[in-house]
């Protein structure tokens, strides 16, 4: 694709990295055969393609977006399908960070839409807020049909049945490993994911430690900054960042770490590119060492030669969250880690179209969020399965909402399959014990 930034535009880091996306686009649509919104909506605005056309018009003309700009970028998802699609290798991502960032500093938005917006900001990103929150929404859910905007309904179904007690087990502290130590990890132990479900960093401190691993929950370490990155506000997401590499470059400076390892897959993606996101920051050299030692927990058991089980009997549909697969190109780890563990592993049609969660998509968007929601809910009920296992807490909270199915972290199940405790999500609704 032809740009036409003047010198002082490309004087920004921003606009000359995103010019140079565009110039690799070369317009040839295959990310409309791959991209979510476009499958619902059928409006060429709502591809990666349309987005594309809109973005540069908007940076290249240096101008103030319009409502309709806004509209298409908002609905994006940010499932980074089109990257994997792309056969020019356009970094979709970056151009649409650079777009939000953008419309976020120079779009006044509606007044609903901005208080909503500063009301997930200051509250998913802290556990104990978030919490709170989760209890008001319980008690207003049976109310939830009286509420006139459809954002404010779906954020009141959000709230799970049942809110589980702090774990301590995400309080700062060292775990000692009960095998020969192999590796010192860091774990991240999120935000959200330590208010909705505390039974994922539990598995998999208990996994790791059970595999030989020195596993360090670093003081100051706290939420990725995912969540208002993809709103824009850059100022909040970069200081989120920089939290998080101060904490682990104090653990790497110290008793050193082999891997920061991630169990929430949009997490990872994020915190794998924290070396372009503050590449000229004064603590880009730590932010790309921080980059560099990133992994998703299944990446690392890859490493650590997980026993090998005995067939269980129970039939696992995976369901593989975006930002593990297009966001980390990873695809294939977890399913082997769990035929390996002895599940036998099934996969939904269409694998590679997002679930509806997105981060916050499903409170933003939710009538395109609740399709997504009921195709992939549709695609994955129709394998029959015992089990359906993610990588994200996200995409369990979405899927879990809509079928009878249980839903639960790939990590979980490893866990139980070399000796740990039934999830308890399973508890009873399984007839087979993985020792079987």
């Amino acid at each position: 694709m032809q740009t036409h930034f003047t010198p002082e535009q490309l004087a920004d880091p921003d606009t000359e990295r995103s010019n140079a996306i565009l110039r690799a686009c070369v317009h040839c649509g295959f990310c409309t055969a791959t991209c979510p919104t476009y499958q619902v909506l059928g409006d060429e605005l709502d591809s990666p393609r349309g987005r594309i056309y809109l973005i540069k018009d908007m940076l290249e003309n240096d101008r103030i977006p319009d409502a309709r700009t806004v509209l298409h970028i908002d609905r994006c998802l940010s499932c980074l399908a089109c990257m994997t699609t792309c056969p020019s290798g356009v970094h979709y991502m970056h151009l649409v960070d650079h777009a939000r960032a953008y419309i976020e500093e120079r779009y006044k938005r509606p007044l609903g839409e901005r208080a909503l917006r500063w009301m997930l900001a200051r509250i998913l990103p802290y556990p104990m807020r978030f919490r709170l929150a989760l209890l008001g929404a319980k008690a207003a859910r049976p109310f939830a049909r009286l509420m006139p905007d459809a954002r404010l309904r779906a954020m009141l179904e959000m709230a799970p049945e049942q809110i589980p007690p702090v774990s301590r087990n995400d309080d700062p502290q060292s775990f000692a490993p009960a095998a020969p130590r192999r590796k010192r990890v860091a774990l991240m132990t999120g935000c959200a994911q330590k208010a909705l479900n505390t039974d994922i960093n539990d598995a998999t401190i208990r996994l790791l430690t059970r595999l030989g691993c020195e596993v360090v929950v670093a003081k100051g370490a706290g939420c990725c900054g995912a969540l208002v990155h993809h709103m824009g506000k850059t100022g909040e997401s970069h200081a989120a960042a920089a939290s998080n590499i101060r904490a682990w470059s104090a653990e790497m400076n110290g008793g050193g770490l082999d891997a920061i390892v991630i169990n929430t897959s949009g997490c990872g993606t994020t915190v794998k590119d924290y070396g372009h996101m503050l590449r000229d920051d004064a603590l880009a050299v730590d932010a790309a060492r921080v980059s560099a030692r990133a992994m998703d927990v299944t990446e690392l058991l890859a490493q650590l030669d997980l026993p090998e089980g005995a067939p269980k009997g129970l039939t696992v549909a995976y369901h593989a969250a975006c930002s593990l697969q297009h966001g980390q190109q990873i695809k294939t780890l977890p399913k082997d880690l769990l035929k390996r563990a002895g599940f036998a592993v099934v996969e939904p049609s269409d694998s590679h179209l997002c679930c509806g969660s997105a981060g916050t998509y499903n409170l933003m968007q939710p009538e395109i969020s609740r399709q997504l929601k009921d195709r992939k809910i549709q695609t994955l009920e129709a394998r029959a399965p015992d089990i359906i296992a993610a990588g994200n807490i996200g995409c369990m909270m979405q899927i879990g909402s809509g079928t009878d199915v249980p839903v639960v972290h790939t990590v979980e199940l490893l866990d139980w399959a070399t000796g740990g405790p039934v999830p308890p999500s399973l508890a009873g609704r399984v007839r087979v014990t993985p020792d079987a």
